[in-house]
């Protein structure tokens, strides 16, 4: 039995309390003592929603989705829906200090995760999703978010979510979560912290979206409106002899249109521009609970890496150690899709110790004194490139963007000055939204050590994490 979690629970506990049979239920530990509330004491509102007929046209009301969370926030949705009535939305847009949670998904791993809406929005949440908003006077919303967020919370969710195909974590269920007994000073320190986070994510978009601009604008492109004219005629000399293409969407006059900008001005073709790396697929067998990391393309998007939810069992790296090594991207690598939502860029700030999955290529910028890699990047997520993504991949059920089409990519070189002015928005961009995920970081190991020893050990972490800063 040594090294066995093992726990005697009575009959009646089972058969007067939750009625719940697995044993995992009755062994996991979430290291709450009993100064804490049940869900159900701390909830102002709870809601779901019922939601169908969503579009990625922009008709209709913007629609949430749990992949659309931004770190500790919700995000931007991408999706619409017009099956929405005034009333239904009044009633389930989303207000400042409302959190939302996943309720099911295939992937037990992201049930109940969670975000804080941090001011209002006019938009609305999936049926995946439901909404909650707790009483602000026993817990404020960005402490309960943080909480659910950190290892203790996980855990309690992880005891009462239900497994099965589709694991699911319901609102009665959150009636039943264990929610920490915190004082209130020390929740508005958390929510002051949890603010500052948001305040610097908002400020690394804003910059962002100004480098954005600044392309297009260098481009004379920033009012660029693409034809929306559906015919085109082509001859057989100019379409299947030239490209290899029947498929009439590949002809569209916008794509010709932003092609022919883009080759009045300075520009190359990408292959030109970089080294191109694949790397490997080895198949579901090898993945792990533990091991390396192993980077998928949902595993990223232009503004940076989320913890891979696969990993690559240990025999196997040491079973091809020499080509593990070779595979792991370094410094300055755009790690590029493919496969699946094809085209996104992403520049690795350091060496990563993961290797990435073969929907996903490895760039590498020839010369820097040409072009920069934070500028490449920005023009590669731009719609520029975005647009001849649509074009070579369209025409395919499963998004996939063949190696010779990406290689002949066209992409624009500005003026090298230009060029340093657009890399020095984008680092400070990705500078705020580091220092974001750092005070994240800073909440969350608060509220942990809260759970831990007490609340005056916490806030002395805060005063020796923001000296650190300083």
């Amino acid at each position: 039995m040594e090294g066995l979690e093992v726990g005697v629970v009575k009959s009646t506990e089972v058969l007067e309390g939750n009625y719940r049979l697995e044993a995992k239920f009755y062994t996991s530990k979430s290291g709450l003592t009993n100064q804490y509330f049940l869900g159900e004491e701390i909830l102002e509102s709870a809601n779901y929603n019922s939601i169908y007929g969503l579009n990625s046209n922009g008709i209709g009301c913007p629609v949430l989705r749990m992949n659309e969370f931004d770190m500790l926030f919700t995000g931007t949705p991408k999706q619409h829906s017009d099956k929405f009535s005034p009333v239904d939305i009044r009633q389930h847009s989303l207000k400042k200090d409302d959190i939302l949670i996943c309720r099911t998904n295939g992937n037990p791993n992201l049930i109940g995760k969670s975000a804080l809406v941090a001011k209002n929005y006019d938009f609305v949440y999936e049926s995946h999703l439901f909404k909650i908003r707790p009483k602000q006077v026993l817990i404020n919303s960005s402490t309960l978010v943080t909480y659910l967020n950190t290892q203790y919370g996980r855990a309690e969710i992880n005891k009462l979510s239900m497994q099965g195909n589709q694991a699911n974590f319901s609102i009665a269920k959150f009636k039943e979560l264990r929610i920490p007994k915190f004082e209130i000073g020390f929740c508005n320190k958390v929510k002051d912290i949890i603010e500052a986070c948001f305040l610097s994510l908002e400020k690394s978009k804003i910059l962002y979206t100004q480098a954005e601009t600044l392309l297009l604008e260098t481009l004379g492109l920033n009012n660029f409106e693409p034809s929306a004219e559906p015919v085109n005629v082509k001859s057989f000399k100019d379409s299947f002899l030239a490209t290899g293409r029947l498929d009439a969407e590949y002809y569209q006059k916008k794509y010709e249109e932003v092609i022919n900008h883009i080759i009045e001005q300075s520009h190359d073709r990408l292959s030109n521009l970089v080294s191109i790396k694949k790397s490997i697929e080895p198949g579901s067998d090898v993945y792990s609970n533990e091991g390396l990391p192993f980077l998928r393309v949902s595993d990223f998007n232009k503004f940076g890496l989320t913890e891979p939810d696969k990993k690559l069992s240990t025999s196997f790296c040491k079973e091809n150690e020499a080509l593990i090594k070779k595979l792991k991207p370094k410094k300055e690598t755009i790690v590029f899709s493919k496969d699946g939502s094809v085209g996104t860029a992403y520049m690795l700030r350091k060496d990563e110790d993961l290797i990435t999955s073969g929907a996903i290529l490895h760039l590498m910028v020839k010369d820097k004194k040409r072009i920069i890699p934070e500028y490449l990047t920005l023009a590669l997520n731009s719609k520029l490139v975005q647009m001849q993504a649509e074009r070579d991949a369209g025409g395919s059920i499963i998004l996939h963007w063949r190696v010779g089409e990406i290689e002949n990519v066209i992409v624009p070189i500005i003026d090298y000055i230009k060029q340093e002015e657009i890399a020095a928005l984008v680092e400070e961009s990705f500078f705020l939204k580091k220092q974001s995920e750092q005070l994240l970081e800073t909440a969350k190991r608060a509220v942990e050590l809260a759970i831990e020893q007490d609340e005056k050990a916490a806030m002395r972490y805060i005063a020796e994490a923001q000296r650190a800063s300083i």
